[in-house]
Parts: structure tokens; C-alpha cells; sequence
């Protein structure tokens, strides 16, 4: 841990990566997760795409209704808040993302890169109109268009957002630390910006639960550590 923090505290452009292991610390299953009551109701495989928006709008919305209010039941954790202190500081200067619950956002960082979107939006598929969460919630699917209502969120089938992929890449060509906070980094295109970032000579940091596939890259390798327990304590050492 004292390696990590002097590492972060001689950064000169610190990046921080995050997959689905910073948020199920909040208790919010994995997306993927079967054992969790959202396959009990629906098939995401099925409900989660473009084809399901454009053919079966009122099961896609019941589902996507569903997962914004187990969303709602839940909130960031003190990992969050940290990296969002650590922002405010100087001490990072960006955090990439393959979250959606935007919970970077509520704990207050700033530079957040959303690669596959984000809940804390809605809009009409059609005309862009934009609604309040509570509205979808309340069970408003239809805009006045006639169009769908939609979380901001990439679906199965459409494209990734370029300008969010540029800039990630930007930052991860410029970065001199990049710490990995748990992703397996087994999904594409999203896991090259380690890679971009040991290529252009950065510092990689691998914190998560289990392997993953670019351990062999990392310079330092933290498993089996819970992530906010993990950045209490480099808070700690950083404020000392």
C-alpha cells in the first residue's frame, strides 16, 4: 500500500479504471450475475439490445424500469467518495468506466468517462427529449413523438460512443499511472486503454478480486483485497 501511495502522490497524470467490482462493492449485483433476481423476471440477453427497443418496447421498458429502481436502492461507497476527493485534489485526473449506475458522478468526480453510458439519463430514441428518472419510473415509456423512452446507456447491438472512446484514449496515452479497479479486462475495445497507457509508459496498477487477463503487463497486482478497504488505506497513508 505505502508503494501505491507514493506512486500516486509522484504522478504527474494519474488514471483511474473501473469495472463492475467497484460497484457490487455498493451491493449491486453484477449486470451477469444469474443467481440475482433480475434473470428470475426477464432474460437481459434478450431485453438489453437494440432489436428489443425497436420490437418489443414495453418488455424493454419494464425491464430497464426494473434495473433503474435496483439502481436506486443503492449508492456509492467510500471508495467512491475517495476517488472523488482525490479528483478535487489533483491526485487523479480522470476515471474511465464500463459502470453505468453513475455513481462516480454522485460522489462527486468530475471527469468521469462513461464507455458504455449511463442510468443518470433519459431520452426519446427518436427526438432526444429528455425526462427525469422519476418520470420513467412512474411508468412513462412512450414520449409525445411516439418514440421510446430510454436509459443513456450503450445497447447490445449499437455503437460505443467515439468522442467518450477518444477521450479515454487521450488520457490513457498521457497518463504516467493507470491503477485498474476491479475489471477482469476481458472485455473489448474497452480493456485496451490499460495496454495504450504501459505503451506509452505509465505505471499499470491491477487491483481486483480474481486474474485477469493483463496481469502480466501490471506492475503491481493486488487480489483478493476489498477495493474501498484498499483505497481507505492509501487515503490514509496519502493524508499522513
Amino acid at each position: 500500500m505505502e508503494q501505491l501511495s507514493q506512486l500516486i502522490k509522484n504522478a504527474n497524470h494519474t488514471i483511474v479504471f473501473t469495472g463492475a467490482g467497484m460497484s457490487t462493492e455498493s451491493g449491486l449485483p453484477d449486470f451477469r450475475s444469474k443467481d440475482r433476481g433480475l434473470w428470475e423476471k426477464f432474460n437481459p440477453d434478450e431485453l438489453a439490445n437494440v432489436n428489443a427497443l425497436h420490437n418489443n418496447r414495453e418488455e424493454f421498458s419494464n425491464f430497464y424500469r426494473y434495473r433503474l429502481g435496483e439502481i436506486d436502492k443503492y449508492q456509492p461507497h467510500e471508495g467512491h467518495y475517495i476517488l472523488g476527493e482525490w479528483e478535487k485534489k489533483g491526485l487523479i485526473h480522470g476515471i474511465i468506466t464500463q459502470n453505468v449506475d453513475g455513481f462516480h458522478s454522485d460522489a462527486g468526480n468530475e471527469n468521469v468517462m462513461q464507455l458504455h453510458g449511463s442510468f443518470r439519463s433519459l431520452h426519446c430514441h427518436i427526438c432526444q427529449q429528455q425526462y427525469e428518472r422519476q418520470t420513467y419510473l412512474d411508468g412513462k415509456y412512450i414520449c409525445d413523438c411516439g418514440g421510446t423512452i430510454r436509459p443513456g446507456i450503450v445497447l447490445f447491438g449499437e455503437s460505443l460512443p467515439e468522442e467518450t472512446f477518444r477521450q479515454a484514449e487521450v488520457e490513457a496515452n498521457q497518463s504516467d499511472l493507470f491503477i485498474v479497479l476491479g475489471s477482469s479486462l476481458s472485455v473489448t475495445p474497452a480493456n485496451m486503454f490499460p495496454l495504450v497507457a504501459k505503451q506509452s509508459g505509465a505505471k499499470l496498477i491491477i487491483v481486483n478480486r480474481e486474474a485477469t487477463e493483463l496481469d502480466s503487463y501490471a506492475d503491481f497486482i493486488y487480489q483478493d483485497q476489498s477495493i474501498k478497504e484498499l483505497l481507505t488505506i492509501v487515503n490514509n497513508e496519502l493524508n499522513n
